[in-house]
């Protein structure tokens, strides 16, 4: 678990520099970039732990997740071109985040013995929810909203685990499946450009 600890808390570093980056394309200042930097960091494992009853939830018990976050923002704010050099890198570790968040997320709804389908969509929320609610604030369609290989890659992840773990396989090979398998779709399906078909709307 220190692992997926440490996972954790890069996955909330860039979450965080994510929702700055697209508060500063908004021109919003410091107090709007700080406040979409935390939803974009925090909002998913927040909506998660408020409906499994988790409370107080799991960022107010852990101060560095705060810290980490107010960092991100000031890191963003002062280096900012230099941070979008690293667009490539970026990626990778917002890739590497929701792998890890869908996990960790899939991990504490089954200890709380929720059923193992909705499980699956407390991972998704947890990796995914706070990008919603960034995109909302910032006035933008969500991000697993677009044609994008995005969610998707979360749920098949989060399907990963559960077989692995029902054929009985050891716990370490199923968390190292689980983010490998988000991982590999997400970076294949931006190689390749393989994306969800788009709904059409045709007048007759």
């Amino acid at each position: 678990m220190d692992l997926l600890l440490w996972f954790d808390y890069i996955g909330t570093f860039v979450f965080a520099i994510s929702g700055t980056l697209t508060a500063a394309d908004k021109r919003l200042d410091f107090f709007g970039a700080t406040v979409i930097g935390f939803v974009t960091a925090i909002g998913g494992g927040t909506i998660r732990d408020l409906m499994l009853g988790d409370t107080p939830v799991a960022w107010m018990q852990n101060n560095n997740y705060f810290w980490m976050i107010i960092a991100a923002v000031v890191v963003t704010i002062i280096f900012r071109r230099h941070v979008l050099k690293l667009k490539r890198t970026l990626f990778l570790f917002d890739t590497i985040g929701i792998a890890t968040f869908t996990l960790l997320g899939l991990k504490k709804a089954l200890l709380f013995n929720i059923d193992p389908s909705m499980a699956v969509l407390m991972g998704l929320s947890s990796a995914v929810v706070g990008g919603v609610i960034r995109d909302i604030l910032c006035n933008e369609v969500p991000l697993i909203f677009h044609r994008e290989i995005y969610a998707t890659a979360c749920i098949a992840g989060a399907l990963v685990y559960l077989l692995l773990s029902r054929l009985g396989v050891s716990e370490v090979i199923c968390e190292t499946a689980t983010v490998s398998s988000i991982i590999a779709i997400r970076l294949l399906a931006i190689r390749f450009n393989i994306a969800l078909p788009r709904l059409t709307h045709k007048e007759e």
